[in-house]
């Protein structure tokens, strides 16, 4: 029934989450808490008397059950990292030892928590030097992963989820009809028949799930600090990969001599083998599919101004050059 104001999504008073938040926490008296970043979720800067902290209010979407699988991977991460230069954020306990906190929002229950302040700079991977240290630290990333034991209901980061799910968005804002949708269904389904061709004997394990380089890990000195793992989840690391090296605000020059310098940090700590890399650029594909649905998805956070046959034609332009239909 909407016989009263409803929100989609609303942005929370910083005063409202300090009078929430605020009691929960022993890190001293709130001097500020700043709205910093409306993205997927909200992000505010806290400063007390103890330092500076990030609150992430994640949105209603995101079930409590989520949060639970991402908080008990990054505190076993920060464990099984201890001892690489590979760090990630991590969530501050309550004085309860809770690491987090349901609160009361105008759309329903946002789950909110706060991680430590990272320091350093968001390195954007234009030299040689700075891929060979992302790469070494994927690795790192990822053979921490595999000591990491989470008996949590997490999905899986499959065809389902990169491919089907996002179509299902895609072709449902389109319209059934549109002359489009059609042709994306094609698209995906040769697209996961090449999948699943390919994937037997590819690395499986937990993912960051979004590790694209660009705003997902800060950098000081030969230190990385990963963060935002909200889509993290078990899935082939080929996958994991392919989000860097599609990565578009590189020269085009520049991309492969990068990438290769990227590999090769990579393989100077984990293996990869010939038949995870060969597959790298059809996880590449679907994540430009994934990123269509994520689009839609968001329409109602964002409007859906810049989401109309532009932006369409783009995507079935960059689809159609793939050659898979």
């Amino acid at each position: 029934m909407y016989n009263k104001p409803t929100a989609m999504r609303s942005v929370l008073d910083p005063k409202y989450l300090e009078y929430c938040l605020s009691p929960l926490y022993d890190i001293g008296d709130w001097r500020d808490c700043l709205f910093w970043l409306r993205g997927l979720n909200d992000t505010y800067r806290i400063r007390t008397g103890t330092g500076t902290y990030i609150l992430r209010i994640y949105r209603q979407s995101i079930a409590e059950s989520d949060v639970v699988y991402e908080l008990s991977l990054l505190t076993q991460l920060e464990h099984q990292l201890s001892a690489v230069n590979t760090k990630v954020s991590v969530p501050l306990p309550q004085k309860n030892s809770s690491l987090y906190t349901v609160i009361d929002a105008p759309e329903g229950p946002r789950v909110a928590v706060i991680y430590s302040y990272l320091t350093g700079t968001e390195n954007v991977l234009h030299d040689e030097e700075s891929c060979i240290s992302f790469g070494k630290s994927a690795a790192e990333l990822h053979a921490a992963m595999d000591r990491v034991s989470l008996d949590l209901p997490r999905p899986d980061l499959d065809t389902r989820a990169l491919i089907s799910q996002p179509l299902d968005r895609i072709v449902d804002y389109l319209g059934e009809g549109h002359r489009s949708a059609a042709y994306l269904r094609e698209f995906a389904s040769a697209l996961t028949e090449r999948i699943n061709a390919a994937s037997p004997g590819l690395d499986w394990g937990i993912c960051h799930g979004d590790l694209h380089g660009n705003n997902n890990a800060f950098q000081e000195g030969d230190t990385f600090t990963h963060y935002d793992f909200e889509w993290a989840a078990q899935g082939w690391r080929a996958y994991d990969l392919a989000q860097v090296r599609h990565r578009k605000r590189l020269p085009q020059e520049k991309k492969e001599p990068l990438w290769q310098a990227l590999m090769s940090g990579y393989r100077s700590v984990r293996e990869l083998s010939e038949q995870d890399e060969s597959a790298i650029d059809l996880f590449m594909i679907a994540r430009r599919l994934w990123v269509m649905g994520l689009d839609v998805e968001f329409i109602s956070d964002s409007g859906a101004l810049d989401y109309t046959e532009d932006w369409l034609e783009e995507f079935i332009s960059e689809f159609r050059s793939y050659d898979i239909v």
